[in-house]
């Protein structure tokens, strides 16, 4: 019998389980392509070739709608939606819509994969989506839409003095410190320069506040001769940034470098504070949600047709719930965010030692209509054992609010004119996990099995499941 302890993995253990789970994402020399749209927001690794970055027009297209390709010799075809497009290897002339288009560089074919050259991108998109595209190409991120996070500074020359800044969306960035600066990093947020580059202010604690962008992110440095910390108010569209009262002296030296932190984008501000390394900052009531697209890399769950495999349905939708979730206030880690073989063991062990607040397990399936959220049926097996239970009845306390949470998220589903419908399965690794769980099977729509990869449809699901989990945030957490 296998046994697991509730007590607080230590940080060391965490930090080494997410090296050992996603070696792929922890890579800072990949090049890669941030997209930004109503719909989702994703990431892409840029592609190197023969002195021209290129990405996969595939990839690129299918979390924003209705995708097919078919490849007959050198032509390569692709439809999105209603829209016919042509491409043909080793060439720059395509057709798209009906109407020629030149590429900038040749179209290229790697194994059935179409790419195409990243500074196609502001003119190549617009054909296909309808919409105006801000391509920043110089930092890959390419904005779809009128999605751009604007930003406003002002400076309160009080003492201590406190530099507010306003969101026009909620932002939760990665903040850490060093001596003398502040830096605040925006991997999901499409953050837009304030005015320009660098604002510089004539005062002795805070002096410049500076904006870059680069491989898919956008970065504010905030420059002091004192320490920093930082509070977020106003659902995460305010971040005010003050000297440490402690030191807030000017011309202090600056304390040792932080550990990175995250904001709580709920408001409560001392759940997003940066202080000190000494210090005590609580960062408790975050809530983070584990969400688990099922399968990956060798092990392609369901065929749910000729050519589409469960792993990439349920890595989209996991994006797209990623997203939403984010957007009412939880902190969000994927399990796999590629193509990656996760045993159950190792997604179990990674969301208790994580101590999330809640793991939600997507799936897909070519039967049936709608969506089935399935909670854990737990095997008969011997009671706890003090701070200790049994690995297969880990979820045995978090069951009554995990059938609560899936009841919640039918009932928001059906709202929506979504067929859905809950029930107990024997589902691994629900029943291993501490935490409220759930797993979601995502079921053919209206338009039958076209819908599985419709960003579209997975974004009603995602939408409906994030509505139906953020009540429940303060019951969230791991059984004691």
């Amino acid at each position: 019998m296998r046994w697991t302890r509730t007590s607080l993995a230590s940080p060391a253990l965490v930090i080494l389980l997410a090296l050992a789970l996603f070696p792929a994402a922890t890579s800072a020399d990949e090049k890669r392509l941030s997209v930004y749209s109503a719909v989702a927001t994703y990431s892409l690794p840029v592609i190197d070739r023969a002195g021209h970055e290129y990405i996969g027009l595939l990839e690129l297209l299918e979390p924003l709608g209705r995708v097919s390709v078919e490849k007959n010799g050198a032509r390569w075809k692709l439809r999105y939606n209603a829209i016919d497009s042509e491409f043909v290897s080793g060439k720059t002339r395509a057709k798209i819509g009906g109407h020629d288009y030149l590429l900038p560089l040749p179209f290229l074919v790697e194994n059935s994969r179409g790419l195409v050259p990243l500074s196609s991108l502001s003119t190549l998109l617009p054909r296909f989506l309808g919409a105006p595209v801000n391509f920043r190409e110089s930092a890959r991120r390419l904005l779809i839409g009128d999605v751009a996070v604007q930003s406003s500074i002002l400076l309160d020359p009080s003492t201590p003095p406190r530099l507010v800044l306003n969101f026009t969306a909620p932002v939760n960035p990665t903040i850490s410190t060093e001596p003398g600066k502040l830096h605040m990093l925006f991997k999901r947020e499409p953050v837009v320069p304030p005015g320009g580059q660098s604002i510089s202010f004539d005062n002795k604690v805070i002096t410049q506040v500076g904006y870059s962008e680069s491989n898919g992110a956008a970065a504010l440095d905030i420059s002091a001769n004192a320490p920093l910390m930082a509070t977020f108010s106003n659902g995460g569209r305010t971040i005010t940034v003050s000297a440490a009262q402690s030191s807030a002296t000017p011309g202090a030296a600056p304390p040792p470098p932080t550990a990175t932190a995250q904001q709580n984008p709920t408001g409560t501000p001392a759940a997003g504070q940066i202080t000190s390394a000494s210090s005590s900052g609580d960062a408790s009531h975050r809530v983070l949600a584990v969400v688990d697209p099922a399968h990956g890399g060798t092990e392609r769950g369901a065929a749910l047709t000729g050519t589409l495999a469960e792993k990439d349905v349920s890595l989209g939708f996991a994006r797209l719930l990623r997203h939403e979730l984010e957007q009412r206030g939880f902190s969000v880690i994927l399990l796999r965010d590629a193509d990656l073989n996760l045993t159950l063991d190792q997604r179990a062990g990674a969301a208790n030692a994580a101590r999330a607040g809640i793991y939600i397990s997507l799936h897909a399936a070519s039967q049936g209509t709608g969506a089935r959220v399935y909670t854990a049926l737990l095997p008969v097996e011997s009671p706890s054992n003090g701070t200790f239970h049994a690995w297969n009845v880990a979820q045995a306390r978090a069951l009554p609010i995990s059938r609560t949470v899936a009841a919640a998220i039918v009932s928001e589903m059906q709202k929506r004119q979504l067929r859905a419908r809950g029930s107990s399965a024997s589902l691994r690794p629900l029943n291993n996990v501490l935490m409220p769980a759930l797993a979601v099977e995502l079921a053919p729509g209206p338009n039958g099995l076209a819908d599985l990869p419709s960003a579209n449809y997975q974004q009603q699901a995602a939408a409906a499941i994030a509505d139906a989990v953020a009540p429940f945030r303060d019951r969230m957490g791991v059984q004691p």
